[in-house]
Protein backbone atom coordinates (compact mmCIF):
# COMPACT_ATOMS: atom_id res chain seq x y z
CA UNK A 1 0.00 0.00 0.00
CA UNK A 2 2.88 2.50 1.03
CA UNK A 3 4.09 1.86 -2.86
CA UNK A 4 1.14 3.29 -4.33
CA UNK A 5 0.71 6.10 -1.89
CA UNK A 6 3.95 7.05 -3.11
CA UNK A 7 2.93 7.25 -6.68
CA UNK A 8 0.08 9.16 -5.53
CA UNK A 9 -2.97 7.44 -4.54
CA UNK A 10 -5.41 9.91 -3.09
CA UNK A 11 -8.51 8.58 -1.26
CA UNK A 12 -9.01 5.13 0.93
CA UNK A 13 -9.11 1.71 1.19
CA UNK A 14 -10.59 -0.95 2.87
CA UNK A 15 -10.52 -4.85 3.07
CA UNK A 16 -12.82 -7.06 5.18
CA UNK A 17 -13.78 -10.53 6.18
CA UNK A 18 -17.07 -11.60 6.91
CA UNK A 19 -18.12 -8.18 6.84
CA UNK A 20 -15.44 -7.27 10.25
CA UNK A 21 -13.16 -4.25 8.95
CA UNK A 22 -9.48 -5.74 9.60
CA UNK A 23 -7.99 -2.75 7.07
CA UNK A 24 -8.96 0.89 6.50
CA UNK A 25 -7.03 3.69 5.47
CA UNK A 26 -7.45 7.35 4.36
CA UNK A 27 -4.87 8.74 2.57
CA UNK A 28 -4.18 12.09 0.64
CA UNK A 29 -5.84 15.16 -0.42
CA UNK A 30 -9.85 15.53 -1.14
CA UNK A 31 -9.53 18.80 -1.76
CA UNK A 32 -6.70 20.98 -3.18
CA UNK A 33 -8.15 24.19 -3.28
CA UNK A 34 -8.29 24.43 1.27
CA UNK A 35 -5.81 21.34 1.81
CA UNK A 36 -8.52 19.26 2.95
CA UNK A 37 -6.77 15.65 3.76
CA UNK A 38 -8.89 12.31 3.19
CA UNK A 39 -10.79 11.30 6.75
CA UNK A 40 -13.95 9.41 7.71
CA UNK A 41 -15.76 12.37 6.62
CA UNK A 42 -14.76 12.63 3.06
CA UNK A 43 -17.59 11.32 0.45
CA UNK A 44 -16.45 10.09 -3.14
CA UNK A 45 -18.46 10.30 -6.11
CA UNK A 46 -18.75 6.49 -7.12
CA UNK A 47 -19.85 6.88 -10.62
CA UNK A 48 -20.31 3.78 -12.45
CA UNK A 49 -21.20 1.58 -9.29
CA UNK A 50 -24.22 3.44 -9.48
CA UNK A 51 -25.27 0.61 -11.90
CA UNK A 52 -25.31 -2.16 -9.15
CA UNK A 53 -28.17 -0.38 -6.96
CA UNK A 54 -29.84 -0.30 -9.99
CA UNK A 55 -29.60 -3.70 -11.04
CA UNK A 56 -30.54 -4.36 -7.13
CA UNK A 57 -33.43 -2.47 -7.67
CA UNK A 58 -34.74 -4.00 -10.82
CA UNK A 59 -33.75 -6.96 -8.76
CA UNK A 60 -36.13 -6.24 -6.12
CA UNK A 61 -38.76 -5.79 -8.39
CA UNK A 62 -38.14 -8.93 -10.04
CA UNK A 63 -38.77 -10.85 -6.82
CA UNK A 64 -42.32 -8.40 -5.97
CA UNK A 65 -43.27 -10.31 -9.63
CA UNK A 66 -43.04 -6.74 -11.18
CA UNK A 67 -40.78 -7.37 -13.75
CA UNK A 68 -39.67 -9.82 -16.16
CA UNK A 69 -36.37 -10.40 -16.74
CA UNK A 70 -37.05 -11.81 -20.40
CA UNK A 71 -39.50 -9.16 -21.30
CA UNK A 72 -38.75 -6.02 -23.40
CA UNK A 73 -38.36 -2.63 -22.63
CA UNK A 74 -41.86 -1.66 -24.17
CA UNK A 75 -43.78 -3.81 -21.76
CA UNK A 76 -43.00 -1.27 -19.13
CA UNK A 77 -42.10 1.44 -21.26
CA UNK A 78 -44.83 1.79 -24.03
CA UNK A 79 -43.36 5.11 -25.03
CA UNK A 80 -39.92 4.25 -25.66
CA UNK A 81 -39.18 5.11 -29.43
CA UNK A 82 -35.92 2.89 -29.92
CA UNK A 83 -36.06 0.49 -32.77
CA UNK A 84 -35.43 -2.44 -30.00
CA UNK A 85 -38.79 -1.19 -27.54
CA UNK A 86 -40.21 -5.02 -28.70
CA UNK A 87 -36.65 -6.78 -28.83
CA UNK A 88 -34.57 -5.60 -26.35
CA UNK A 89 -35.53 -7.53 -23.09
CA UNK A 90 -34.60 -6.15 -19.50
CA UNK A 91 -31.67 -9.02 -19.18
CA UNK A 92 -29.53 -7.73 -21.89
CA UNK A 93 -30.17 -3.85 -20.53
CA UNK A 94 -28.70 -5.93 -17.19
CA UNK A 95 -26.23 -7.16 -19.26
CA UNK A 96 -24.92 -4.39 -21.75
CA UNK A 97 -26.01 -6.03 -24.69
CA UNK A 98 -29.16 -4.23 -25.68
CA UNK A 99 -27.73 -4.38 -29.20
CA UNK A 100 -28.68 -0.22 -29.12
CA UNK A 101 -26.33 2.44 -31.68
CA UNK A 102 -24.70 3.68 -28.14
CA UNK A 103 -24.91 7.20 -28.99
CA UNK A 104 -24.46 8.41 -25.66
CA UNK A 105 -21.58 6.75 -25.69
CA UNK A 106 -20.01 7.80 -28.44
CA UNK A 107 -20.81 11.79 -28.03
CA UNK A 108 -19.48 11.68 -24.60
CA UNK A 109 -18.40 14.88 -23.22
CA UNK A 110 -21.23 16.80 -25.51
CA UNK A 111 -23.89 14.40 -23.55
CA UNK A 112 -22.64 14.92 -20.45
CA UNK A 113 -20.55 18.11 -19.69
CA UNK A 114 -22.37 20.74 -22.06
CA UNK A 115 -26.05 20.84 -20.98
CA UNK A 116 -27.97 18.96 -18.34
CA UNK A 117 -31.11 17.30 -20.31
CA UNK A 118 -34.34 16.18 -18.52
CA UNK A 119 -34.67 11.94 -18.41
CA UNK A 120 -37.06 11.75 -20.96
CA UNK A 121 -35.46 14.45 -23.44
CA UNK A 122 -32.03 12.53 -22.65
CA UNK A 123 -33.51 8.89 -23.74
CA UNK A 124 -35.02 10.29 -26.35
CA UNK A 125 -31.80 12.33 -27.62
CA UNK A 126 -29.04 9.43 -26.81
CA UNK A 127 -30.88 5.96 -26.25
CA UNK A 128 -33.49 5.75 -28.62
CA UNK A 129 -31.54 5.15 -31.60
CA UNK A 130 -31.46 1.97 -34.13
CA UNK A 131 -30.27 -1.87 -33.72
CA UNK A 132 -27.20 -2.53 -34.57
CA UNK A 133 -26.72 -5.94 -33.31
CA UNK A 134 -29.25 -8.62 -31.95
CA UNK A 135 -30.11 -8.23 -28.86
CA UNK A 136 -28.28 -10.51 -26.41
CA UNK A 137 -25.59 -11.68 -28.71
CA UNK A 138 -22.80 -8.53 -27.80
CA UNK A 139 -21.58 -7.38 -25.26
CA UNK A 140 -21.39 -3.43 -25.62
CA UNK A 141 -20.96 -1.36 -22.48
CA UNK A 142 -22.54 1.67 -22.03
CA UNK A 143 -24.75 3.82 -19.65
CA UNK A 144 -27.87 4.18 -21.46
CA UNK A 145 -28.66 0.40 -20.94
CA UNK A 146 -28.63 1.25 -17.28
CA UNK A 147 -30.46 4.95 -17.78
CA UNK A 148 -33.31 3.20 -19.92
CA UNK A 149 -33.16 0.42 -16.60
CA UNK A 150 -33.71 2.97 -14.12
CA UNK A 151 -36.65 4.51 -16.60
CA UNK A 152 -38.10 1.22 -15.76
CA UNK A 153 -38.08 1.04 -12.28
CA UNK A 154 -39.81 4.34 -12.23
CA UNK A 155 -42.61 2.82 -14.83
CA UNK A 156 -43.11 -0.17 -12.83
CA UNK A 157 -43.05 1.67 -9.23
CA UNK A 158 -44.89 4.81 -9.69
CA UNK A 159 -41.97 6.28 -7.59
CA UNK A 160 -38.42 8.43 -8.58
CA UNK A 161 -35.76 6.30 -8.96
CA UNK A 162 -34.58 8.34 -6.05
CA UNK A 163 -37.37 7.69 -4.19
CA UNK A 164 -36.86 3.73 -4.55
CA UNK A 165 -32.95 3.74 -3.98
CA UNK A 166 -33.44 5.28 -0.43
CA UNK A 167 -36.62 3.24 0.29
CA UNK A 168 -35.50 0.05 -0.98
CA UNK A 169 -31.87 0.09 -0.10
CA UNK A 170 -30.30 3.33 1.44
CA UNK A 171 -32.52 3.73 4.71
CA UNK A 172 -32.89 -0.41 4.79
CA UNK A 173 -29.54 -0.62 5.32
CA UNK A 174 -28.52 2.61 7.21
CA UNK A 175 -26.38 3.68 4.46
CA UNK A 176 -26.67 7.86 5.66
CA UNK A 177 -23.92 8.53 4.13
CA UNK A 178 -24.73 7.32 0.71
CA UNK A 179 -26.98 8.89 -1.83
CA UNK A 180 -28.32 10.08 -5.03
CA UNK A 181 -26.51 13.38 -5.96
CA UNK A 182 -27.42 16.32 -8.41
CA UNK A 183 -25.00 19.03 -9.61
CA UNK A 184 -26.79 21.85 -7.92
CA UNK A 185 -26.14 19.56 -3.99
CA UNK A 186 -24.18 20.97 -1.72
CA UNK A 187 -22.96 17.66 0.00
CA UNK A 188 -20.86 18.24 3.65
CA UNK A 189 -16.80 16.32 3.40
CA UNK A 190 -17.80 15.70 -0.92
CA UNK A 191 -14.18 15.26 -2.24
CA UNK A 192 -13.22 17.20 -5.94
CA UNK A 193 -11.76 14.89 -8.58
CA UNK A 194 -8.46 15.06 -10.19
CA UNK A 195 -6.53 14.25 -13.21
CA UNK A 196 -3.34 14.16 -13.31
CA UNK A 197 -0.47 14.79 -15.80
CA UNK A 198 3.21 14.56 -15.38
CA UNK A 199 4.07 17.26 -17.80
CA UNK A 200 2.68 19.88 -15.57
CA UNK A 201 4.44 21.64 -12.61
CA UNK A 202 1.30 20.75 -10.21
CA UNK A 203 0.63 16.98 -11.80
CA UNK A 204 -3.17 17.36 -10.98
CA UNK A 205 -5.90 19.70 -12.59
CA UNK A 206 -9.60 20.20 -12.27
CA UNK A 207 -11.50 18.28 -14.82
CA UNK A 208 -13.80 19.76 -17.47
CA UNK A 209 -17.40 20.87 -15.78
CA UNK A 210 -19.79 17.81 -15.83
CA UNK A 211 -23.43 17.30 -15.43
CA UNK A 212 -23.78 14.72 -12.70
CA UNK A 213 -27.54 14.28 -12.92
CA UNK A 214 -26.84 13.31 -16.81
CA UNK A 215 -25.71 9.73 -15.55
CA UNK A 216 -28.66 9.52 -13.22
CA UNK A 217 -29.00 5.80 -12.79
CA UNK A 218 -25.75 4.83 -14.26
CA UNK A 219 -23.39 6.87 -11.93
CA UNK A 220 -24.85 9.86 -10.10
CA UNK A 221 -24.40 8.26 -6.60
CA UNK A 222 -21.78 9.43 -3.75
CA UNK A 223 -20.82 7.04 -1.14
CA UNK A 224 -17.99 5.77 1.68
CA UNK A 225 -16.49 3.05 1.78
CA UNK A 226 -18.02 1.92 5.00
CA UNK A 227 -21.49 2.74 3.40
CA UNK A 228 -19.96 -0.11 0.70
CA UNK A 229 -19.42 -2.65 2.79
CA UNK A 230 -22.73 -2.50 4.25
CA UNK A 231 -24.33 -2.99 0.55
CA UNK A 232 -21.51 -5.37 0.01
CA UNK A 233 -22.87 -7.66 3.09
CA UNK A 234 -26.43 -7.42 2.10
CA UNK A 235 -26.05 -8.81 -1.63
CA UNK A 236 -23.45 -11.59 -0.22
CA UNK A 237 -25.37 -12.14 3.36
CA UNK A 238 -28.47 -12.40 1.09
CA UNK A 239 -30.40 -10.13 3.65
CA UNK A 240 -31.11 -7.23 0.42
CA UNK A 241 -32.17 -9.97 -2.18
CA UNK A 242 -33.09 -13.61 -1.71
CA UNK A 243 -30.17 -16.20 -2.25
CA UNK A 244 -31.74 -17.36 -5.26
CA UNK A 245 -32.23 -14.15 -6.69
CA UNK A 246 -28.39 -13.41 -5.95
CA UNK A 247 -27.55 -16.24 -7.19
CA UNK A 248 -29.23 -15.57 -10.87
CA UNK A 249 -27.35 -12.08 -10.41
CA UNK A 250 -24.09 -13.55 -10.30
CA UNK A 251 -24.68 -15.64 -12.90
CA UNK A 252 -22.00 -14.55 -15.79
CA UNK A 253 -22.35 -14.90 -19.42
CA UNK A 254 -19.48 -16.52 -21.48
CA UNK A 255 -20.57 -14.94 -24.63
CA UNK A 256 -20.80 -11.44 -23.12
CA UNK A 257 -17.55 -11.20 -21.66
CA UNK A 258 -18.67 -12.44 -18.35
CA UNK A 259 -20.95 -10.25 -17.57
CA UNK A 260 -23.36 -11.08 -14.82
CA UNK A 261 -26.35 -8.55 -13.58
CA UNK A 262 -24.85 -5.59 -12.25
CA UNK A 263 -21.30 -7.18 -11.86
CA UNK A 264 -18.34 -8.93 -13.99
CA UNK A 265 -18.17 -12.56 -11.83
CA UNK A 266 -15.04 -14.91 -13.45
CA UNK A 267 -12.40 -17.15 -11.62
CA UNK A 268 -9.34 -15.43 -10.56
CA UNK A 269 -5.83 -16.99 -9.43
CA UNK A 270 -4.03 -14.89 -6.97
CA UNK A 271 -0.18 -16.73 -6.76
CA UNK A 272 -1.52 -20.48 -5.90
CA UNK A 273 -4.85 -19.22 -4.65
CA UNK A 274 -8.06 -19.48 -6.72
CA UNK A 275 -10.93 -17.64 -6.28
CA UNK A 276 -13.92 -16.61 -7.49
CA UNK A 277 -14.24 -13.06 -7.84
CA UNK A 278 -17.00 -10.45 -8.54
CA UNK A 279 -16.49 -6.69 -9.42
CA UNK A 280 -17.78 -3.59 -10.29
CA UNK A 281 -15.81 -0.72 -11.20
CA UNK A 282 -16.31 3.17 -11.39
CA UNK A 283 -15.14 6.25 -13.20
CA UNK A 284 -15.57 9.88 -14.37
CA UNK A 285 -13.90 12.92 -14.14
CA UNK A 286 -11.12 11.99 -12.31
CA UNK A 287 -12.47 9.87 -9.67
CA UNK A 288 -12.51 6.25 -9.48
CA UNK A 289 -13.75 3.27 -7.22
CA UNK A 290 -13.33 -0.53 -7.37
CA UNK A 291 -15.33 -2.85 -5.23
CA UNK A 292 -14.50 -6.67 -5.58
CA UNK A 293 -15.72 -9.37 -3.79
CA UNK A 294 -13.89 -13.09 -3.31
CA UNK A 295 -17.12 -14.86 -3.23
CA UNK A 296 -15.73 -18.20 -1.57
CA UNK A 297 -13.61 -16.74 0.56
CA UNK A 298 -16.41 -13.71 2.11
CA UNK A 299 -13.29 -10.94 1.31
CA UNK A 300 -14.44 -7.48 0.31
CA UNK A 301 -12.20 -4.79 -1.47
CA UNK A 302 -13.23 -1.60 -1.93
CA UNK A 303 -10.94 1.18 -3.50
CA UNK A 304 -12.40 5.05 -4.09
CA UNK A 305 -9.70 7.66 -5.63
CA UNK A 306 -10.40 10.91 -6.21
CA UNK A 307 -7.56 11.17 -9.04
CA UNK A 308 -6.07 9.11 -12.27
CA UNK A 309 -2.22 9.17 -10.67
CA UNK A 310 -2.79 5.61 -9.89
CA UNK A 311 -4.31 2.96 -12.30
CA UNK A 312 -6.59 1.36 -9.35
CA UNK A 313 -7.59 -1.54 -11.65
CA UNK A 314 -3.89 -2.56 -11.43
CA UNK A 315 -3.64 -1.72 -7.98
CA UNK A 316 -6.54 -4.00 -6.73
CA UNK A 317 -4.75 -6.97 -7.75
CA UNK A 318 -1.67 -5.81 -6.35
CA UNK A 319 -3.12 -5.50 -2.88
CA UNK A 320 -5.63 -8.78 -2.98
CA UNK A 321 -2.29 -10.71 -3.92
CA UNK A 322 -0.42 -9.14 -1.09
CA UNK A 323 -3.59 -9.93 1.21
CA UNK A 324 -3.76 -13.28 0.04
CA UNK A 325 -0.15 -13.99 0.06
CA UNK A 326 1.15 -12.62 3.25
Amino acid sequence: MDSYIQKGFNGAVLIAKDGKIEYLKYTGIANRHYDIKFSEASRFHIFSVTKTFTAALIMKLYEEKKINLDATISTYYPEYKGEGRGKITIKNLLTYSSGRDLQEMRDFLDVYSNNIWGLDTFIDKYCSGKLINQPGTKFDYSNGDYILLGKIIEKVSGKSYEEMLREKILVPLKMQHTDYLHHIDIIKGMAEGYSYDDSLAQKFYSPTNYYIDNLYSAGAMFSTPEDMLLFDQAIFNHTLLKKETVDLMLTPYSNLDETALGFWVYPKKFGKIETLLAERQGGGYGFHSNWVHLIDKGLTFIFLSNTDAVDLNVMRFDIIDAYLNK
